[in-house]
């Protein structure tokens, strides 16, 4: 009779008693055997769901919560994120102008007013992050989609720009094409961080952007060592400038001759992981690109053949206002690279790292496209009698 009395009850419970009964048994911490021996119901065994990221069925990063919690705090489920039941989700949260990041998510996206359709122009767009607690000390941006209109013939953001505020570093200010592209944010204590996009409504233009804005614990593997806006962790890579591209800048200068690409007043470090049992690190340049190195003459006066080779490169005091820095390159007495080409260069400095310098004057300088470098690193040398 107790049995049936029992099972009665339970039969009485509605949807949402059973959902709240889920809810309330997943905690931090997964259950031991011990704890499961006894339980007559499946729901009792399962243990709690961790908010760690994930992948959504659409591709978007995501964080794993409870499928009520997710609808509560504005998310939608993109797939579910755990073996232990369905009501998991991988909850995916995006947001606009005006917006601000949901303190219960590791990620959420910034992304243009109706979005994935382009945005004519108008106004500034903003969107704050504010960090989960104080264990936050990073906040990484990728570009998943940025598209802008071009820098001015200086290579200055005028018509369309982007930029960070409240971190603990200088961010350049940005436009053009930065798809792929990433940058690291160091958070000033629990501050937030706000990302403002600004456009002009008077040059009709297709721009669209979606930002994918992750926090970064100070324990994560992931973090970016400081003063590096960008970080790359692979033992082979490819690194660009901001709004490197292969065709010119449209906008044409007081000569009728087309500006440049690279964003003015640039100034950071690129720095890219040493590998385990790699010693020395080589950049080279794409052999289908001939702009891929072009940082500063007019490359309109000179013969194709000859763009992104060596002899068309200049280095040391010769390089002052567009250059880069690869620290104690081997056989070279001079550690800054600009013109128009690069041979292939190896640094065995540690660790391995870019700097990268622009000025705000480009007349000299015609149709630049700034850089695309490909690195490998190389693995350290076999002792001898080994």
């Amino acid at each position: 009779m107790k049995s049936f009395i029992f099972l009665s009850v339970l039969l009485t419970f509605t949807q949402k008693s059973f959902c709240s009964i889920l809810t309330d048994t997943i905690s931090n911490e997964t259950m031991t055997s011990s704890d499961r021996q006894g339980r007559q119901f499946p729901f009792y065994s399962l243990g709690r769901i961790k908010n760690v990221p994930c992948i959504g069925t659409n591709g978007l990063a995501g964080t794993c919560q409870i499928k009520g919690e997710c609808a509560t705090f504005g998310g939608y489920a993109s797939g579910t994120c755990s073996a232990l039941t369905r009501q998991a989700v991988c909850c995916v949260y995006s947001g606009t102008c005006g917006g601000t990041s949901n303190t219960n998510a590791n990620v959420t996206y910034f992304q243009n007013s109706g979005y994935p359709s382009p945005y004519n122009g108008g106004g500034t767009c903003s969107f704050t992050v504010v960090p989960q607690d104080s264990s936050i000390c990073q906040l990484r941006i990728d570009f998943t989609a940025f598209t802008l209109s071009q820098p001015d013939t200086n290579g200055n953001c005028i018509v369309d720009n982007m930029q960070v505020t409240g971190g603990g570093t200088r961010f350049p200010t940005m436009c053009g094409d930065n798809n792929g592209q990433h940058i690291y944010i160091p958070f000033s204590g629990t501050s937030p961080i706000t990302v403002s996009i600004s456009t002009t409504a008077a040059m009709s233009f297709p721009r669209v952007w979606n930002l994918q804005l992750s926090q970064i614990s100070c324990t994560s593997a992931y973090q970016a060592p400081a003063g590096c806006l960008q970080y790359f962790t692979g033992t082979t890579g490819d690194v660009y400038s901001f709004n490197y591209g292969v065709a010119a800048n449209p906008a044409m200068n007081a000569m009728g001759l087309p500006g440049t690409r690279q964003l003015a007043l640039s100034n950071y470090g690129i720095c890219i992981q040493n590998a385990a049992t790699y010693c020395s690190i080589t950049y080279s340049l794409p052999a289908t690109e001939p702009y891929a190195f072009t940082l500063t003459s007019d490359v309109t006066t000179i013969a194709p053949a000859m763009l992104g080779t060596a002899a068309v490169g200049a280095q040391g005091t010769a390089c002052t206002t567009d250059f880069l820095v690869i620290p104690n390159p081997v056989g070279i007495a001079a550690d800054r690279f600009c013109g128009a080409g690069l041979g292939a260069t190896t640094s065995n400095t540690l660790p391995f790292v870019l700097y990268y310098v622009t000025d705000a004057i480009e007349m000299g300088d015609v149709a630049n496209r700034g850089f695309h470098l490909q690195y490998v690193q190389n693995s350290c040398p076999i002792p001898s009698g080994k």
